[in-house]
């Protein structure tokens, strides 16, 4: 219904009418395939005597720009008839009004890396339940970053926080513009960005409502869930569809983090604090893991909410610049920089990283209130964080 949303009709008769197929009042087949293109934010037009790009442009409501963005082989003086030419549509990819979930997620990856061809995607791994974990990188230069998100299931807001930047920050690369106080194209020539914008899609898709409870992975989390009936259901799920904790499922003191998890009653498989039964025994956290030691990156970010916080330290470890680039990143947030709570501060992915690679890695906790966050708070949160964003790749 986004998509019907996007392209300006109100019902999906409507839709059908226009679009000159069956009307049926449903979601068939026929519909999905022509909503589509509003989904991924662009259509394929085979070239007509007489097109250019300023008539696709006026035609399907784009721009010359964002035409020749993602066309850049082509060249606009000498188009042949045939010629196959990506259009955006004229809108930003990206929703900030509806509640993420990995098939949308996915759709926006494909949606980008169309628009921008100097996007390159991939998929990590595939969940225990068959949803692709998807990384995308945008950048050439020499240092290397990494930004994570929705390591928690309901912590799904920072997922649309990370591709709201992506596609700002690849506009803004495209059409050689500043973003967040820096030059787009510098940026991407000193830093080449990996993003892992949603670490636990069986998660995400479970507190969002793309797992349907007639589906048998929702009894399975369902079951798992009543083990710990005070945890609500499922808007409390943390965890991902195996009842494990991802960002408790690393290599940092884990049996620390196993001791206090179970002193707290979190002894098997739920909707939260449950640290698996060894570390990187979920496909999620290994892949991260698995990425994170490939690249040898300078800078990790992992987006988790709420509580305006930044945390930058693991135990007493001294990271040369750590303290400083924090402060930086508290001053253009407006968030706190801040040690981890005891109970929290074992076995994350920044806590790995810190133990292991001894450079500055982050947990920024946004916006405030109770899990999940409404979207509502979902322009400040966009707001507080550019800066830490843009500044990351600037170091």
């Amino acid at each position: 219904m986004l998509a019907l949303r996007r392209s300006g009709v109100s019902s999906i008769e409507l839709f059908q009418k226009q679009q000159a197929i069956p009307v049926t009042g449903r979601l068939d087949e026929a519909t999905k395939e022509r909503l589509l293109p509003y989904l991924l934010g662009y259509e394929t037009v085979t070239l007509r005597p007489g097109d250019s790009f300023w008539t696709l442009s006026r035609e399907y409501g784009s721009t010359l720009e964002a035409i020749s963005a993602a066309n850049p082989t082509l060249d606009p003086r000498n188009l042949q008839v045939g010629t196959k030419v990506t259009v955006p549509l004229g809108f930003p990819l990206v929703p900030t009004d509806v509640p993420m979930t990995s098939r949308l997620s996915r759709l926006i990856l494909r949606g980008l890396e169309a628009r921008y061809p100097f996007l390159e995607r991939r998929v990590l791994t595939v969940t225990a339940f068959g949803r692709p974990m998807e990384m995308v990188q945008i950048g050439t230069g020499p240092r290397k970053a990494i930004y994570s998100a929705s390591h928690h299931a309901n912590e799904w807001i920072t997922t649309t926080v990370l591709l709201a930047f992506l596609e700002d920050y690849a506009k803004a690369v495209a059409q050689g513009r500043r973003i967040g106080g820096y030059d787009a194209r510098e940026l991407a020539k000193t830093t080449t960005l990996y993003m892992v914008p949603m670490v636990d899609p069986d998660g995400v898709d479970l507190v969002t409502g793309a797992i349907s409870p007639k589906n048998p992975q929702y009894e399975y989390a369902r079951r798992l869930g009543a083990r710990y009936p005070e945890i609500p259901f499922p808007s409390g799920w943390k965890a991902n569809l195996l009842g494990v904790d991802l960002n408790l499922n690393y290599p940092a003191l884990w049996e620390e983090a196993k001791k206090i998890k179970y002193a707290q009653g979190y002894n098997r498989p739920g909707p939260r604090d449950f640290v698996g039964d060894a570390p990187l025994d979920q496909r999620e956290s290994k892949a991260l893991w698995e990425l994170t030691r490939k690249l040898n990156p300078e800078l990790v970010l992992a987006y988790h909410s709420q509580g305006r916080v930044i945390y930058w330290k693991f135990q007493d470890l001294f990271v040369p610049g750590a303290r400083e680039l924090g402060e930086t990143f508290s001053a253009r947030s407006g968030y706190a920089l801040e040690d981890t709570p005891y109970s929290s501060s074992f076995a994350g992915y920044k806590d790995w990283f810190i133990q292991d690679f001894r450079r500055p890695g982050y947990t920024i906790e946004v916006g405030e209130g109770e899990n999940p966050l409404p979207l509502s708070q979902f322009p400040r949160i966009y707001s507080n964080n550019l800066g830490i964003l843009t500044t990351g790749l600037a170091q």
